[in-house]
Order: structure tokens, then sequence, then C-alpha cells
């Protein structure tokens, strides 16, 4: 980032591991601030706030499950405590349950699209408002190849995924006049 660039700050969910991890290391790199959550394994989060460390990047870990929607305000509520507002939403976190639909369970079904799309939409809408304050953000929605196609015995996940798609481009269309981004990508 040039001298003239403020630097950004980052909340990336999910991002103990795996292409959360990834996010958090690549901003890093690119010189913002980053917010690392997961809901569960605390070490593996602390570890990435090192490493993010290590490339000079200021990091905070905000533990909470996004699904949980006074979890989900404490992180944004810490990150903003920290940095002083959030510029980049990267929703990451995911989780998934394979079985036949005949025996998919309601609370397998309602867990899935708690984390997978409703966190999502709640964190868009307790951010972009921060975001048009600023002038300026990112919304990045890691969707999946499953919101695009589905596969057999992936009912919530694909009927997830393809309401994030779903939202992100309703999200893009109700930014499209301003300097925020609303973009999804659908790896698999």
């Amino acid at each position: 980032m040039s001298a003239k660039t403020p630097i950004r700050t980052a909340l990336v969910t999910g991002s103990g591991r795996n292409i959360g991890r990834a996010v958090v290391l690549a901003l890093a790199e690119q010189g913002c601030n980053v917010i690392i959550n997961g809901s569960s394994n605390r070490a593996a989060c602390e570890a990435v706030a090192g490493e993010a460390q290590a490339l000079g990047a200021k990091a905070l870990v905000a533990m909470g499950d996004v699904g949980d929607p006074d979890a989900a305000r404490q992180i944004c509520r810490s990150g903003a405590t920290e940095f002083g507002r959030i510029d980049i939403l990267v929703n990451n976190a995911g989780i998934q349950h394979v079985a036949p639909i005949e025996t998919f369970t309601d609370d397998n079904w309602d867990r899935i699209i708690e984390i997978n799309l409703s966190a999502p939409f709640r964190l868009i809408r307790k951010i972009l408002p921060v975001m048009r304050t600023s002038g300026w953000g990112r919304v990045i929605n890691i969707a999946s190849v499953h919101g695009l196609v589905a596969s057999r015995h992936k009912s919530a996940y694909a009927a997830a995924k393809h309401g994030l798609v779903g939202l992100t481009k309703t999200v893009a269309l109700e930014t499209a006049v301003e300097p925020i981004t609303c973009n999804a990508l659908c790896p698999g």
C-alpha cells in the first residue's frame, strides 16, 4: 500500500485454517490489519495471528460463533474498538453435513443455513453502514462450487451457498454506485 492509502482493516470469519488462513496472510502481506475469527480452536487462530504479525500486520483474535447474532456483534465491536473500523469483510466461515434429504435433520439444516447464509447476511448488514461512512469497502463471500451446481446429499449446503451467491448479487447491486464492492468466490 502506498503512503497515501489508509491502512485497511479486514475481518475474516473462519480464519483459523485453510482458505481463511490463506486470506488472512494475503491481506497481511498487503499491509492490512486483520481480525482473525474462529469458533472453537483458539490455538489455531493465535497461530494465524502470529503469522500475520510476522508479516508486519496488526492482528486481533476475535473468537466467537458467527452463527450466534450476539457473538457476531461482539466480534464486530472488538474489531472496531481495536482498529477503528472494518473496511474488508470476508465471510469464510462455513460448515457442512452430508446425508440423503430424507434423513437430513432439522438441526443440521438449521445450523448450516445459520453459519453459511444467515451469518454473512447479518455481518454485511452490520458492517456496510461503516463502509458507507468511510467511503470505501470490500465484501468477499466465500461461497463454493455448490453455490453454482448441486451435489447429492448436500441439500442444506447447496441451498445455503446458492443463497450466498444470490445475497452477493443483491448487495453488489445495492452498492453499485458506491466505492464498495461485493463479490463471491466459488472454490471447488
